[in-house]
């Protein structure tokens, strides 16, 4: 292990107001750093303040674009198809240069609590073109009140919660290599089924923006990550009509919609230059983001006794609401 700790790692300088804060809240053991429980949800120290920053600063326009997810679930997968499909008059899918083939996705759409708002950053949205493409892994009650409040349009990306824990428990000790001990197994998902994970619990984050869009279709479009990876054509077109740019006849024909799919494909941005070799400002690699993006990846390490378990929370919290996950 090394002594000189990356930046995501390292323990904040908090002034005492904050302390004082931070005491009131519940506490938990989270999967990188601590995390504190706020308005109902779970997240680490620096984030909470970049949700807070958020949530007192941020004015959503009517022509916003928020892609909304719970850690792991996809995010820099469908950054990817988002940003190509509306910027493909802007920025043609053929091109040589395309910005996607040297920039990561999450540059390209920035998270509003882990990039723009942390550690107190002034964001100067003067530069944004429109409509803005941004992410948030916030709650929908907790967003800021102008998003709720606005026409701003919210895409919901929603992954199975055993491929998902997989995948976040895979990060994690991704992050956490050669600089401190990884986690078990066991350990993190006796945390998760308890509910304690960024931004959770699972259930509650994807219930409340599952809800919302039966009850507002128009502002809220709710997506399975297994229904996209089987049916990718067909999800990206309804993707592109709930935004309001669906295809032209003439693009289906000269293969724009196939070509946006083949460039955001997972094996193609995993293999380019800048995600094999570039990283964040706060030293995360970004190659951590891409690992296998399957669907079923969970048997390889799911016993029987954690299926039980999971299955019996999934049964107990989703019953009656009309949303069933795909494990295969």
């Amino acid at each position: 292990m090394t002594t000189s700790l990356p930046e995501y790692l390292e323990e904040d300088n908090l002034s005492e107001e904050c302390k004082k804060f931070l005491s009131i809240l519940p506490k938990e053991k989270g999967w990188v750093r601590s995390v504190y429980n706020y308005q109902g949800f779970w997240t680490s120290l620096k984030f909470l303040q970049g949700v807070i920053a958020c949530q007192q600063q941020f004015q959503a326009q009517d022509s916003d674009i928020i892609l909304v997810t719970t850690p792991k679930s996809g995010s820099t997968w469908l950054k990817s198809l988002l940003f190509a499909l509306v910027n493909r008059v802007k920025h043609p899918i053929f091109e040589p240069n395309h910005p996607l083939l040297v920039e990561n996705p999450h540059v390209l759409v920035p998270f509003l609590e882990h990039t723009l708002y942390i550690d107190g950053r002034v964001i100067d949205f003067s530069t944004f073109t429109s409509p803005r493409l941004l992410g948030t892994h916030v709650p929908f009650a907790s967003l800021p009140k102008s998003v709720q409040d606005s026409k701003t349009k919210l895409v919901y990306l929603c992954r199975n919660p055993r491929d998902t824990f997989i995948s976040m428990w895979h990060f994690a000790n991704n992050l956490l290599l050669h600089h401190k001990d990884t986690n078990s197994i066991e350990e993190m998902f006796d945390l998760f089924c308890k509910g304690v994970s960024l931004y959770g619990p699972f259930w509650n984050h994807v219930l409340d923006y599952w809800k919302q869009s039966l009850e507002n279709p128009n502002k809220i479009l709710f997506l399975m990550y297994e229904e996209i990876k089987k049916k990718p054509k067909i999800q990206l077109k309804r993707l592109a009509e709930f935004l309001e740019c669906p295809f032209s006849i003439e693009e289906e024909n000269s293969g724009v919609v196939d070509e946006i799919l083949k460039m955001c494909s997972f094996e193609n941005l995993r293999n380019l230059e800048v995600n094999t070799n570039g990283k964040f400002s706060t030293g995360e690699p970004y190659k951590v983001f891409f690992r296998r993006g399957e669907i079923g990846d969970w048997k390889n390490y799911f016993t029987i006794e954690m299926i039980d378990k999971l299955n019996h929370i999934i049964d107990e919290k989703f019953q009656g609401s009309g949303l069933k996950f795909s494990y295969v």
